[in-house]
């Protein structure tokens, strides 16, 4: 079939590329040139795994092409994905400006009979709302059917989710639409489950949203276990091994970030307000995560005494390991924390340091080695799973540091393995490692 996907953000050029991938012509728009002009060369905007080789690929057997313009872009279109951001206001309601937009560009530009679908975490209501526009603007005389898909990818894993994903959304009010977005889909051979456009606008919502409780709880349960003296992480196991709650998102650690989780936490918060709800559950949820970003800053300056003029290096800066995305990264708050305590910091991330230097501090200085951030520091603070900080050995910190103090919010060790390197080691919801005198 013949699809545009418009929006080459995260969401927007997976689904495009994955799209083309199983043999669909895809056209990708994105108004911003440069960029355009970069993906046309195979070049992604976004570090993932796999996406450029899969681009190249598609671009080559010219079935994905990139365009700036609607008129172009929408002109062969028989299904429509709409994937532009939905960032969070100031007061937690989600910004569907890009989407009324995208929504009035279809009405101006569509010359044929098709289906807008929107792949943007959206409020419940929003594809009603997306209907009304391009139904009260429509140039030509078109039939367009609106469906919701929402994605459930996460970041550095996207290619394999998109192609191995537990299941297929779509929302729609009509047999014929279900069935075209049926075919789109059928090639991934994923279990596809269709409901009405609401409800599956707020299974997006509520899947993060339980995602991020899950989170916020293990992290709760892990402030317990360091004051009675059991381990977070054979609790989280033994929690695990129950086939109804599962083990996944039970790692403690220094809270979630990204674009999904703290964005659609909030706007479920606002969507449930407008309907006279007080969401106490989730509403806790978001404040342990809040307090569980800085709660490292805490452990350090208990055993340090203080961070004035003392050096702490800062080993990972993205949210999660393989992506370069920094929002709301737990970085930036440990970051901001630690300049306001005139600390100086130096930091290492194998990918995002990029991003990371416009959105953290001026005290920070980035470095191309994990051993150039580590050396000399009064302590390291790990706030990313890396793979390469994952296994750089304890013992090096022993040569590197004068005193090695390491303050690990990603459990990325075990207590075993820094005992036998003889540095100190403090983590999440476990004893603290401190070596004999």
């Amino acid at each position: 079939m013949k699809i545009t996907v418009i929006g080459t953000g995260y969401v927007g050029l997976v689904t495009g590329v994955s799209l083309s991938e199983i043999g669909h012509y895809v056209t990708c728009i994105d108004i911003d040139e440069r960029k355009v002009e970069q993906m046309r060369k195979g070049i992604s905007p976004i570090f993932e795994p796999g996406l450029e080789d899969m681009m190249i690929k598609n671009i080559r057997q010219r079935r994905l092409a990139f365009e700036t313009s609607y008129e172009k872009g929408l002109a062969e279109a028989e299904v429509i994905f709409i994937a532009v951001g939905t960032p969070q206001k100031e007061d937690g309601h989600a910004n569907l400006t890009y989407i009324e937009n995208v929504a009035e560009q279809i009405a101006e530009h569509i010359e044929k009979n098709a289906i807008v679908v929107t792949k943007s975490t959206v409020p419940v209501g929003t594809n009603d709302k997306i209907g009304e526009i391009i139904h009260s603007r429509l140039k030509a005389d078109v039939n367009i059917s609106i469906a919701s898909n929402p994605e459930f990818l996460r970041e550095g894993s996207a290619i394999h989710d998109t192609f191995h994903g537990d299941r297929i959304v779509i929302g729609t009010e009509d047999l014929q639409t279900r069935e075209t977005l049926e075919r789109v889909f059928e090639p991934f051979d994923i279990p596809i489950y269709h409901t009405d456009i609401r409800s599956a606008e707020m299974i997006k919502y509520a899947s993060n949203a339980f995602l991020a409780a899950k989170i916020s709880f293990i992290n709760e349960i892990s402030h317990i276990c360091e004051k009675v003296g059991a381990d977070v992480e054979s609790v989280a196991h033994g929690m695990g091994l129950d086939k109804r709650i599962g083990n996944q998102f039970l790692k403690a650690g220094i809270g979630y970030g990204g674009s999904c989780f703290p964005k659609d936490t909030n706007a479920l918060v606002q969507i449930a307000g407008h309907v006279a709800h007080d969401f106490e559950l989730l509403k806790s949820v978001i404040k342990v995560n809040n307090y569980q970003q800085s709660m490292l800053v805490d452990k350090v300056l208990n055993r340090l005494g203080g961070v004035t003029g003392k050096t702490i290096a800062l080993l990972g800066l993205s949210f999660k390991p393989n992506t370069d995305d920094m929002r709301d990264a737990p970085s930036i708050v440990i970051a901001n924390r630690l300049a306001a305590l005139d600390a100086r910091m130096k930091a290492y991330d194998p990918i995002a340091s990029g991003r990371a230097s416009q959105l953290l501090p001026d005290a920070v200085e980035y470095h191309e080695s994990i051993e150039d951030a580590v050396r000399g520091a009064d302590a390291v603070m790990i706030l990313t799973d890396w793979e390469d900080i994952k296994h750089f050995p304890l013992a090096a910190y022993q040569t590197l540091m004068a005193e090695p103090i390491i303050f690990d919010g990603r459990n990325c060790h075990s207590l075993k393995e820094a005992e036998q390197a003889g540095v100190e080691y403090v983590s999440i919801g476990r004893r603290a490692v401190i070596p004999a005198t």
